[in-house]
């Protein structure tokens, strides 16, 4: 075979050229991972891509975890996996993944990179965070299995990740490689959801970790110690392994490191830094063939997978706006007692954290439709409104309050004769903040602002209970 066929490059919207991608479809590569752009240039790159490469089928890929949303400004951000574990409600978990693939297919992605099945072990973990659906693997499962039930119908194919699990780590493996310092027990409970949802599993994302209790020397990613022998031999695993990025900063030479990770019982190279360069070295590199041959079946398989869960999609048109209101009802928490407010009133509201410039205006508009005045807090206020932001970013490495902010918000609640925190991503990072109130949504997203207005208002009461210890 191609070993050409074994990589799947990264594209990035505005940065990647659609030349390199051609490039590199020309040259046989198994797909591609999208990230960004907007419904239309997505359509139109994979057809350029579909069309250019000499394989009857390849395989487009995307980290859609929350709806494509996350990554296209012209499409619905969905609620949280934490979101989805406050509501511990199977049926928004299975809409959510139903949405995500009527959506993706349309669009002709194939493949979603999702559930994230970690546990949130860890409240200084920057990466896993709200992509969890909790701390406890008995309430994870159900939801994951629901939103894998949610992919299959709506016709995309799922992948389970990070295994063997990056909950309980404060390292962020886009920088740096995650040491997850488990004992036998703990490790067994990361591994629970992995090995209850194998069976629903189309693909497994392999998480470069250093799980020093198996293998004290090679990450996950390239380790045939859990791999091969773990995930494969003893918890059964009999379809396609794919590492997680290649280019995330764990692992050092990622030439070696592709190598490594097909010698473990790897089958698919995910997201290389120089994918151009990757594809010279492995053609030069000595593979045996039966790791050739045993990769190109379970791409085979993956493929055939995938044109079955295509043909057989639900064509049922989903009501999003709909879908995204009832999460957010069902999904918020309520900490301590909201102060009165009545219509006429003035709220003044304090952004925190809003590193990617997401828009209030889905919480302001709400609160002046229920009679609510709203002005950017400057020196004093009655009820003064913290809008706290901040989400997991790769590559980022924190994801907490910082120094300069904690004191931003304990100067401005000394100067406000009420204080409520809203916290719209990371609940962690308020747990120290002291307040009257606070409202968890778990979410930036419009529906969920807006549920956070109306609770302010006392015309919603939320419904949710924390999935999470803080």
């Amino acid at each position: 075979m191609n070993v050409n066929r074994l990589v799947f490059p990264g594209f990035w919207f505005g940065k990647t050229t659609e030349e390199e991608a051609l490039e590199l479809a020309r040259a046989g590569v198994g797909g591609f991972c999208l990230y960004g752009g907007t419904k239309q240039s997505v359509m139109d790159l994979i057809r350029k891509l579909r069309a250019a490469s000499p394989l009857r089928r390849i395989l487009i890929a995307a980290d859609y975890e929350d709806g494509l949303g996350r990554w296209l400004p012209d499409t619905e951000l969905l609620p949280s996996n934490l979101a989805l574990g406050a509501a511990d409600d199977e049926h928004l978990a299975f809409e959510k993944g139903f949405i995500t693939a009527y959506q993706a297919r349309l669009l002709g992605v194939d493949w979603v990179f999702a559930p994230v099945v970690d546990l949130a072990d860890n409240s200084e973990n920057p990466i896993i965070n709200t992509r969890s659906f909790g701390k406890d693997p008995e309430k994870i499962i159900p939801l994951a299995r629901a939103f894998m039930k949610g992919l299959a119908q709506g016709g995309v194919l799922n992948s389970l990740k990070h295994f063997p699990g990056h909950g309980n780590t404060s390292t962020d493996s886009h920088l740096a490689m995650p040491i997850i310092k488990a004992d036998k027990e703990e490790m067994k409970r990361s591994l629970q959801p992995f090995q209850s949802l194998l069976k629903e599993a189309d693909s497994v994302m392999v998480g470069h970790l250093l799980l020093p209790l198996v293998d004290d020397k090679n990450p996950a990613s390239l380790s045939p110690l859990l791999i091969r022998d773990l995930l494969q031999n003893r918890m059964g695993f009999k379809k396609c392994v794919c590492t997680d990025a290649l280019s995330m900063k764990a692992l050092g030479d990622e030439k070696q490191a592709a190598l490594q990770a097909l010698q473990a019982g790897a089958h698919a190279l995910m997201v290389p830094a120089k994918p151009m360069e990757l594809l010279t070295f492995l053609k030069e590199a000595s593979i045996p063939q039966n790791i050739l041959k045993n990769a190109e079946q379970h791409l085979n398989a993956l493929c055939a997978q995938a044109d079955e869960i295509s043909s057989s999609a639900s064509t049922l048109k989903p009501h999003v706006g709909d879908y995204l209101i009832a999460a957010a009802r069902k999904s918020l928490v309520l900490q301590g007692s909201l102060p009165p407010l009545e219509p006429g009133e003035t709220v003044h509201y304090l952004n925190i954290g809003n590193d990617e410039n997401i828009s209030e205006t889905p919480f302001l508009d709400t609160l002046t439709a229920h009679g609510i005045n709203t002005e950017l807090f400057e020196s004093q206020a009655n009820l003064l409104v913290i809008l706290f932001w901040r989400r997991y970013q790769a590559f980022k490495g924190k994801i907490s309050l910082t120094e300069e902010e904690l004191k931003q918000i304990q100067q401005a609640s000394l100067q406000a004769k009420h204080t409520v925190l809203i916290c719209l991503a990371n609940p962690w990072s308020v747990s120290a903040v002291a307040a009257e109130a606070k409202i968890l949504t778990f979410s930036p997203a419009p529906a969920f602002q807006q549920a956070a207005a109306e609770t302010l208002v006392g015309k919603l009461l939320p419904a949710g209970r924390l999935p999470v210890v803080l």
